[in-house]
């Protein structure tokens, strides 16, 4: 897909915006039909900028759909004689839940003991992020990160751990505002007991 960037002027600093312009035009009209159905005044000062705001700020929130995570973690591996767990914990989560198109937020914790290969740490946040930026659904999203890392450094096992709260839960439907969703998956040496229980116990542990 071919990306324009855009750079607004605004009280002394410069707004880079990426975006498709064309897919920009298209999502434009169609927000705005939405406006309309919805009955309001598409018009009116509060709204007159609203189809092209949504336009842009959904290719941001779907922007994973146009990256290769696979390759975030291979632009940083490294020959590493490590062979003990390395935790990237509390990385924010934001996605969207492709059932209603609402957003869940959360945390997620990822895991991997490496087999003589390790990656950049902000590697393992910027895969979630890959991820997290489609529309999903929390325990494809869970999968996801452990195969990529898995598949990709082959590691002795990687874990995953996701903590989110769903808005499809909390604005609508049942409406159960404090609801937490936990999904996790596991690879490798992470599928013994002992190994599970350290990782659980590290990531419930106080951060510094």
């Amino acid at each position: 897909m071919e990306f324009s960037i855009n750079g607004t002027e605004n009280k002394g600093f410069t707004k880079i915006e990426k975006f498709n312009q064309e897919t920009t035009e298209e999502l434009m009209f169609h927000y705005k039909k939405v406006l309309e159905l919805l009955g309001e005044d598409v018009e009116r000062e509060g709204l007159e900028k609203t189809p092209l705001r949504v336009a842009k700020a959904m290719q941001f929130l779907t922007q994973g759909y146009h990256v290769k995570p696979e390759e975030i973690l291979q632009s940083a591996m490294f020959k590493e004689d490590y062979r003990q767990m390395v935790i990237v914990k509390d990385i924010e989560v934001y996605s969207m839940c492709e059932h209603h198109m609402l957003p869940f937020v959360g945390r997620a914790h990822v895991a991997y003991i490496p087999d003589g290969t390790i990656t950049g740490l902000s590697k393992i946040a910027r895969v979630v992020d890959a991820f997290a930026r489609r529309l999903q659904v929390q325990e494809r999203l869970t999968t996801q990160i452990k195969d990529c890392i898995q598949d990709t450094l082959k590691p002795l096992g990687v874990a995953v751990v996701i903590e989110a709260q769903h808005m499809c839960m909390s604005m609508r439907g049942v409406q159960k505002q404090n609801a937490i969703t936990t999904t996790s998956d596991f690879t490798g040496a992470f599928e013994k007991v002992a190994t599970r229980e350290e990782f659980i116990r590290l990531i419930s542990a106080k951060t510094i």
